[in-house]
């Protein structure tokens, strides 16, 4: 499992890098891993306006369909045009392969998410549960 030390990380799988008042947010590396292998990612409406929590977006793998959350507040930016045609690569390049990007209306919630060493003890624990 990778797990960049610079991103923040959401208990729910979703990793965000901050740049200035935005936030790109996709899914973990532990998290495609254990989707398998994805095959139709729905995107959230650019304008759509969040709350940090709300489900936003839509993964289907082969396996199960899963929900995208919000991991701080804004509004949608923009969103990831490849993955349209090409939802396989959030399972190639997980970190790079952001799903949308969104203004943050409140970049303190950031404080709020993990660090990358946390996010890794969060899934030990998680794996050790199930």
């Amino acid at each position: 499992m990778v797990t960049p030390q610079e991103l923040k990380y959401n208990k729910t799988h979703e990793w965000v890098r901050a740049e200035g008042g935005l936030a790109y947010v996709g899914i973990t590396d532990y998290a495609q891993e254990s989707l398998g292998d994805i095959v139709y990612v729905e995107l959230p409406e650019v304008g759509a306006s969040a709350r940090r929590g709300q489900e936003l977006a839509t993964i289907e793998s082969v396996k199960a369909a899963s929900a995208i959350y919000a991991p701080v507040s804004g509004t949608v930016e923009r969103v990831n045009p490849a993955l349209e045609k090409n939802p396989e690569l959030v399972n190639q390049k997980p970190y790079e392969a952001f799903l949308f990007v969104l203004k943050m209306s409140d970049p303190g919630e950031l404080a709020d998410l993990l660090e990358a060493s946390a996010y890794e003890r969060h899934v030990e624990q998680e794996k050790s549960h199930s």
